[in-house]
């Protein structure tokens, strides 16, 4: 694993150069719903990981966000669950938070995960009982353990037309009750920034496996805690997720229940 493990770190960093290359060129935007945006980027990036990675895991299935996958509910004995792009409006606008997010699972349960933002050049790594690391340096959770003191990430699901109110009454509870909350538009790095303890929590409904599974795995190596609304185990077709340092867990689940 270890030849393994570098070849895909190589792998990723050059997925990155892709998205830095064409990072000031015009964008090729199309549109997958009203509000979800694919580029030629995100597709190039897809192509190039899925590619690159059959050539050293040749058994490997692949979970990838541009080729629509939806319908699988179940982790083939080597998957790889990948978003090329996640924060393709970000990409679309020129706003640098953007992030490569790739996580192998092993016979169902994910043992690496990758969160690379390359334009903001932070290379974040998870290995299943191994760790954490942002640029190759060990990172843990926040360990604030007041929801008032806390900083606090969300998004939005695409389908936000149809569940405003219900987005709005939970942002009120949560801005209410923290020190502030924020949204970077890419749930990959709001998983990545709670794990190196920028966030104190993340919450959102509505996620794809790609847009969680690298980053739950580095939540919960860093010393988190990772679970839907209701405090039940998380898995990576859930429609709601909570990440925390684990010590604020608890308020913010009796936040978002009641």
């Amino acid at each position: 694993m270890n030849k393994q493990l570098t070849a895909l770190t190589q792998i990723i960093y050059q997925a990155g150069d892709i998205i830095k290359k064409n990072w000031d060129k015009p964008r090729k935007i199309s549109h997958k719903g009203e509000i979800d945006l694919v580029t030629d980027t995100d597709v190039a990036v897809e192509n190039f990981l899925i590619q690159k990675i059959k050539s050293i895991f040749p058994n490997a299935t692949f979970l990838a966000e541009e080729q629509k996958q939806t319908t699988k509910t179940k982790l083939e004995e080597e998957t790889f669950i990948i978003d090329p792009l996640d924060g393709t409006t970000n990409f679309a606008h020129g706003f640098p938070f953007v992030a490569i997010s790739v996580a192998y699972a092993k016979n169902e349960k994910i043992v690496l995960g990758f969160i690379y933002l390359p334009i903001l050049n932070e290379f974040f790594f998870a290995q299943k009982e191994k760790g954490a690391f942002l640029n190759g340096k060990p990172i843990s959770v926040s360990k604030e353990n007041i929801l008032k003191n806390s900083l606090i990430a969300t998004g939005f699901p695409y389908n936000i037309s149809t569940k405003a109110d219900y987005i709005l009454k939970l942002m009120k509870k949560v801005l209410l009750s923290s020190q502030g909350l924020r949204r970077a538009g890419a749930a990959a790095i709001d998983l990545a920034y709670t794990a190196c303890g920028r966030f104190e929590g993340f919450y959102e409904i509505g996620l794809k496996p790609w847009d969680t599974a690298a980053g739950w795995l580095l939540v919960e190596e860093a010393g988190g805690k990772v679970t839907n609304f209701s405090n039940e185990p998380y898995n990576i077709y859930s429609n709601q997720i909570l990440a925390t340092n684990g010590l604020v867990h608890q308020e913010l689940v009796d936040l978002l229940t009641t």
